[in-house]
């Protein structure tokens, strides 16, 4: 499973939105690989033009939904003093994304400065599509 940070939720619905990033989401989606977590969730809707929620809802009311329970925030919170110790400060959002993937074994597909960072010191797994935004197993 990806999670589709959302970055790249942004370029997808964007109508001048990053072709190969629009691609790549495309290829998790119909690869049935695409996934999404409650705080992309959060920061996705939150942050929607209310004349795009309906749209938005329908496309993550079928994709797959990575849960978590309440041991994340703690996880969260270790994760977020690595960070620190390392000398990065990263958006709290970004480090529950971050956190459920590690907790899930998932991989992240992010189009954001913060994820290749959190990769380096979390060792999280980042996706890269394949050629034209197809699925890539091996990512």
């Amino acid at each position: 499973m990806v999670i589709i940070d959302t970055s790249a939720w942004v370029d997808f619905f964007r109508r001048d939105g990053d072709l190969p990033t629009k691609l790549a989401v495309k290829g998790l989606l119909d690869a049935f690989e695409g996934a999404l977590c409650g705080p992309v969730e959060l920061e996705f809707l939150g942050g929607a033009r209310p004349n795009e929620v309906a749209e938005i809802k329908a496309w993550f009311d079928i994709i797959p939904y990575i849960t978590n329970d309440q041991k994340l925030w703690r996880k969260g919170a270790e994760n977020y003093a690595k960070l620190r110790a390392a000398g990065h400060t990263v958006p709290w959002n970004d480090i529950l994304i971050a956190t459920i993937a590690k907790e899930k074994e998932a991989t992240v597909f992010a189009h954001d400065k913060h994820f290749p960072i959190m990769a380096e010191v979390l060792k999280i797994h980042l996706y890269r599509p394949g050629y034209n935004g197809k699925f890539n197993p091996n990512y």
